[in-house]
């Protein structure tokens, strides 16, 4: 049987279920690095959400997995020093993998696992950059002489979309280099239930919301890339039409916490029909999702690499609006001559343009319709996919 060691900070909620799910099919053994060390088991603080956090789903069930010491005195992934491993080439060594699959190349000991490897064992990489963030001229020349250096040391780039792709092209990866294993979430665990839609509909009424009422929905950290403020504004003034208050009343829901909580509840103070609720860990997500009939990203970056919460909205068969700066956005919000339309993208940091989006949305009737587009599109991208991708990457 082949063997896939796998590098990777600490255990997420989005890649968790994938090695397990290489584990179950039993095609390849997989071993899961961990370079974070033990630490990563410990509450951390989410400078985005202002809190600890401690997902309450199991990320260490069903796969072989080590976490190896990082002496590293500011632990952590948010810095390249973050994540220093001396044993880490002995280690995978130790194991002799017959491919290394690198998550992230922005750490010491990733970088170094991909140039120590190279022309040694394949090098699989798997990240989810674009180029969709503004930067100056300058820049872009250093990147890309980086980048085309840094990929000259891998065998295979898993791609996650569209967005991923052109940025690993422009980063000189040949196509024979490049293959689709797209981003996912657990569909399954965001498909509506009844238990999920009743404990959604009394949570509704607690807030006031009648059964005819549309809802939009901002699920995630309240910080400037997501651009909350944009949505915020955008209601607003959609709630008035020539000077009128529109008969059919709409609600906006933001869950969440962050640097811009006091701003967002200053201003919508006056308004009963925006609600604000905390985070809500994991298990919760998929009942929050149900509050909604359209569910609303409307980041401008820089660093919004994918957006997996477009992924979970559809899975839960809501639909969508993105805007330009949303990684996933070209890939999963499908246009109207496609026959399948369940969302809109709108133009990033353009309230104007974020308000014609939300205008072309007047119905449940036709937001469920879009949410069920949604969910026949989200099924193809999956764990089962990526897991596939993965295994046939060895023939």
């Amino acid at each position: 049987m082949k063997k896939l060691a796998i590098i990777t900070t600490h255990p997420i909620q989005y890649y968790a279920p994938i090695f397990k799910l290489l584990s179950e099919r039993a095609t390849i053994e997989v071993c899961v690095f961990y370079t974070w060390g033990e630490d990563a088991l410990k509450d951390k603080f989410d400078e985005g959400f202002g809190k600890k956090i401690e997902w309450d789903i199991p990320l260490l069930e069903g796969y072989k997995y080590q976490f190896l010491e990082n002496i590293a005195l500011d632990k952590g992934s948010h810095h390249f020093k973050g994540i220093d491993n001396p044993t880490i080439i002995e280690e995978i060594k130790n194991y002799n993998p017959d491919a290394i699959l690198v998550f992230g190349w922005s750490y010491k000991s990733h970088l170094k696992v991909i140039r120590y490897f190279n022309n040694k064992i394949p090098i699989w990489f798997r990240g989810d950059s674009h180029l969709l963030d503004e930067i100056s001229f300058p820049k872009k020349i250093a990147r890309k002489l980086f980048l085309t250096w840094l990929y000259s040391h891998i065998d295979k780039a898993f791609f996650v979309g569209i967005n991923n792709k052109n940025y690993y092209k422009q980063a000189g990866v040949s196509d024979k280099k490049l293959t689709f294993a797209p981003h996912a979430i657990d569909n399954s665990r965001f498909k509506p239930t009844n238990e999920n839609i009743d404990l959604a509909q009394q949570w509704r009424k607690k807030l006031g919301i009648k059964e005819n009422e549309v809802v939009w929905l901002f699920a995630g950290k309240f910080e400037p890339k997501k651009s909350p403020l944009l949505l915020l504004e955008a209601f607003i003034q959609k709630q008035s039409k020539n000077g009128k208050q529109d008969k059919h009343k709409e609600h906006l829901i933001y869950l969440g916490n962050g640097e811009l909580e006091n701003e967002l509840k200053q201003k919508s103070e006056s308004y009963q029909n925006i609600h604000f609720l905390p985070f809500q860990n994991q298990s919760k997500m998929p009942i929050v999702y149900l509050l909604c009939d359209i569910f609303v990203l409307p980041s401008k970056g820089a660093g919004e690499t994918w957006g997996l919460a477009i992924n979970e909205a559809m899975a839960a068969k809501k639909a969508v609006i993105a805007s330009t700066k949303v990684g996933c956005a070209v890939d999963l919000v499908q246009p109207e001559e496609k026959n399948n339309q369940n969302g809109f993208v709108f133009q990033s940091e353009n309230v104007e343009s974020l308000k014609e989006a939300m205008n072309k949305i007047n119905s449940q009737k036709q937001a469920k319709d879009m949410g069920e587009k949604s969910y026949q599109i989200i099924q193809n991208w999956s764990f089962e996919k990526i897991a596939k991708t993965i295994e046939n990457s060895f023939n």
